[in-house]
């Protein structure tokens, strides 16, 4: 579409002529954003203001045009949707973080949190969490962000041994990072330093393991190991590093800044960061997006395929074949991470089947793919058709598109998905899409390495559903086996990731960080269901957890329910009902009188609103339950075993947590050692 119509003229209605000149660009501008934002915020069009405020943000990282999104925002935040994760967010700077502050709110709302933010004095970060009567105390933040550069890094000029100048600095900062989680169970996002380009050594340095700029690679690499152990539990770094790379290092900090300002990230850097922090922010509650949705013609190979065939589609040989196969290679490598793959294209079926597999080109494989929907319906629809199969909300989605229309199409019809633009020339399609943020994830599990074959399965089961005679007939067809292990090292990061990013069944929607799901694991009134599920399409992985505290009660203890939760990918299959029977087992072992549990409400859980009193259990009296507003609580007595549906085999592992712990445990349900084995697992079949 044209900046004019088909007379010439120019469109005389402002929105009209803003969408005009964003129409007319492949991928548009900043500016062209901006304008159309405020054209629609004058308009009282509050959703698609935002909507624009909220692509010029990602068309660019001019500051005042920032500072003019984060404007329109503002103006009409109150009219908007709460966004699905909320959060209390404290910067910590070594440097003057004003400017990244104020642009920190609308940076984060883009990336799907609401936050409020507390600065510390310049500098004052360690006397801050020190402090107990600090402004930062009385904040009380659920984030403590680090932003700190390379100059606060203490490293010893030369040292006579660089690995313990390297360790001690560690330890300095790892005790920070302690404080933070101990004193407020704060998630910790930690901005990695960034070595100066200016080396007096000279390339000489790269070879002296004592100079300053090989120092700074070693701690920076240290970091990232202790933040990904156990000792770490979580902590999130930001690449500063390699985002200063990419804009080039002398933009990314100015000496003039630096010494008139004390500000050691530009302007011109600052909304870079901010976009960034956010996106590791959202990661880290669990707002990340899940699936790409990807075009076929002119995205993920040149050419039409209907008029070229499939052997003709520009793939591999020639400039324009290597940039569709480097973007193919990109796309499978966040498959790797996690990302789930979904096609959505205009074309016959059956050819695009036939590309994938016979064209020796194609990096992607249909087993990459976990919803192929090649149809002639209009985007739209078929994206909203992706959600479906897949079982996750339209805001779990990115769609990548070459076609301008087809982007705005799903832009205005499906708004909360998001669209990344693609530039006209294919070379740049892989920067493009590595741009894009929003795939971060908190942490790398197995889980994530197989989601795509596990959504695959979803989608393959529940077009086995439509063809069953009866629900009960599909489920019981399904093979369900169900794995119940207590919390452990091998799997607490998962479950730290399904508390973080489930909504939908969720009891409480309680988001414990990996070192809360550490500390339970290690406390012997804390006991859990960790569930893994497999049917004979795939092995799911962890997809369900049960927390629950003993407590004491009027008569005698009793486990009170903390969180309860399922992946969406098995919602409906009646796994619910087997945890229920194991924990009513866990419970009578331990000699509980009763179960608690609380339904906590949220814009997203209302499918298990009434779950607890499906379940069999009675409301409790308004103080039984937690705190909050619409909150309610349930209490079950402890019965003899329930029945269940009997549709999941459910294999019970009996291990004994470690240590004495795991003693207690073992006393409690009143077995010796010669009863169980300490790593026999007993398979119980609750039918």
């Amino acid at each position: 579409m044209d900046a004019v119509d088909q007379h010439g003229h120019e469109p005389r209605d402002p929105v009209a002529r803003a969408l005009a000149v964003v129409s007319a660009q492949q991928v548009p501008a900043q500016r062209a954003c901006l304008d159309l934002a405020r054209a629609l915020s004058a308009a009282g069009d509050a959703r698609r203001a935002v909507q624009w405020a909220f692509a010029s943000l990602d068309a660019g990282e001019d500051f005042a045009g920032w500072l003019a999104a984060s404007r329109v925002w503002e103006r009409h935040r109150a009219e908007l949707a709460p966004a699905p994760r909320r959060a209390r967010v404290a910067v910590l700077g070594s440097y003057t973080t004003t400017q990244l502050t104020g642009l920190l709110p609308v940076a984060c709302a883009r990336a799907g949190v609401e936050v409020e933010v507390y600065e510390c004095g310049y500098g004052l970060y360690r006397q801050e969490l020190l402090d107990p009567a600090s402004g930062l105390h009385a904040f009380a933040p659920d984030v403590v962000v680090l932003a700190v550069d390379a100059a606060e890094v203490d490293l010893p000029p030369s040292p006579a041994d660089p690995a313990a100048a390297v360790e001690a600095e560690l330890e300095r900062w790892t005790s920070l990072w302690d404080l933070a989680r101990e004193r407020f169970g704060a998630r910790v996002v930690h901005h990695g330093a960034v070595v100066p380009p200016d080396e007096p050594m000279g390339h000489l340095a790269a070879r002296v393991p004592g100079s300053r700029s090989a120092l700074l690679r070693r701690f920076s690499e240290r970091l990232g190991e202790v933040a990904a152990s156990p000792a770490g539990r979580g902590v999130a770094l930001v690449d500063c590093e390699r985002l200063a790379s990419d804009v080039g290092k002398r933009t990314w900090s100015d000496p003039r800044y630096v010494h008139a300002a004390k500000q050691a990230v530009s302007l011109a850097c600052v909304p870079l960061l901010a976009r960034h922090t956010a996106a590791v922010i959202a990661a880290q509650l669990g707002a990340s997006r899940k699936c790409l949705v990807l075009d076929l013609d002119g995205t993920l190979w040149g050419g039409v395929l209907g008029e070229v065939g499939v052997h003709g589609v520009t793939l591999g040989a020639g400039p324009a074949g290597e940039a569709f196969s480097a973007f193919q290679r990109h796309v499978l490598a966040l498959k790797d991470k996690g990302v789930v793959l979904a096609v959505c294209s205009k074309n016959d079926e059956h050819l695009v089947r036939q590309v994938f597999a016979e064209n020796p080109e194609m990096l992607l494989s249909l087993d990459d793919v976990a919803v192929l929907e090649a149809s002639w319906q209009d985007k739209p629809t078929a994206v909203r058709s992706i959600a479906a199969a897949l079982g996750v909300g339209e805001d779990a989605l990115v769609f990548v598109d070459d076609n301008p229309a087809e982007r705005e199409a799903v832009r205005e019809l499906v708004p909360a998905v998001d669209v990344v633009p693609l530039p006209a020339e294919p070379a740049g399609y892989v920067a493009a899409l590595a741009r894009y943020p929003f795939f971060e994830t908190d942490a790398l599990t197995a889980e994530d390495a197989a989601r795509t074959e596990q959504y695959r399965a979803r989608a393959r089961a529940a077009g086995q559903r439509e063809a069953a005679g009866s629900l009960e007939d599909f489920l019981r067809g399904l093979g369900m086996r169900a794995h119940v292990a207590p919390l452990g090292e091998a799997n607490t990061a998962r479950v730290a990731q399904l508390l973080g990013k489930t909504n939908q069944f969720n009891l409480t929607t309680r988001r414990h960080s990996l070192a809360d799901v550490q500390a339970f694991a290690a406390d012997p009134d804390w006991h859990a269901q960790v569930v893994r599920l497999s049917d004979r399409f795939a092995d799911h992985g962890v997809v369900g957890v049960l927390l629950a505290h003993r407590v004491p009660g009027p008569e005698g203890p009793e486990l009170d329910v903390d969180s309860w939760l399922l992946s969406c990918r098995v919602i409906g299959r009646t796994l619910e009902d087997e945890m229920l029977g194991v924990l009513v087992a866990q419970a009578r072992a331990l000699g509980c009188t009763r179960l608690r549990g609380t339904y906590v409400p949220t814009a997203k859980n209302g499918q298990v609103a009434g779950l607890y009193e499906r379940l069999g259990f009675t409301r409790a009296p308004q103080e039984d339950g937690r705190a909050g507003e619409g909150s309610t609580g349930w209490v079950l007595p402890v019965p003899e075993p329930v029945r269940t549906p009997g549709l999941v085999r459910v294999e019970v592992d009996v291990r004994p947590r470690a240590g004495a712990e795991g003693a207690a445990e073992q006393g409690a349900a009143g077995q010796d050692d010669d009863e169980v084995p300490a790593q026999r697992r007993q398979e119980e079949v609750l039918q």
